[in-house]
């Protein structure tokens, strides 16, 4: 269904009907209960924190034995984040964290696959775009160097990709 398909559609409801439309969304559809609990009560520090919190628990986990150190459940906070329309610097905060969480990881417990370095170099990609693009990089200058510095120290083996993410 096109987008003006949808609207001559909505246009036609009475408000009776529309009403019951989106409370029908809102119980089937988590996203749609998600996006409506953030508009109307935007807690945006205590959705962050929640993220810092899962994120460090898979690298460094309370409950159980094993780290699962996994890129992707910050991904999901991060596109969550951003469809979210969360505020540009608080996504950066969550980007830095992420990279700074793997990276204290690491040096408690060495890594050998090349696939976590390469997906921190993703991330480390999309952070700093992420930061460009929002005319952020005053702000996180300093993180963004300790980050890369960290990787030379720990000899990662594309610390000099890092290097050039932030040199261009």
């Amino acid at each position: 269904m096109s987008k003006r398909a949808l609207v001559k559609y909505l246009q036609s409801l009475d408000k009776q009907e529309l009403e019951d439309q989106v409370l029908d969304l809102y119980t089937r559809f988590k996203p749609v209960q998600t996006y409506y609990n953030f508009v109307f009560n935007p807690k945006e520090d205590k959705l962050v924190e929640e993220a810092k919190m899962k994120i460090a628990n898979e690298y460094f986990p309370l409950k159980r034995r094993k780290p699962r150190a996994r890129r992707s459940v910050a991904q999901k906070y991060i596109k969550q984040f951003l469809l979210l329309g969360l505020d540009p610097a608080l996504i950066a905060e969550v980007m830095l964290f992420n990279l700074e969480t793997a990276q204290r990881f690491n040096q408690k417990k060495r890594i050998n696959q090349d696939a976590f370095y390469k997906s921190m170099f993703n991330s480390f990609d999309q952070a700093i775009a992420h930061i460009e693009s929002n005319g952020l990089r005053a702000v996180f200058k300093d993180r963004i160097r300790a980050v890369v510095e960290t990787a030379w120290d720990q000899e990662w083996f594309n610390a000099e990709g890092l290097e050039d993410k932030v040199a261009s």
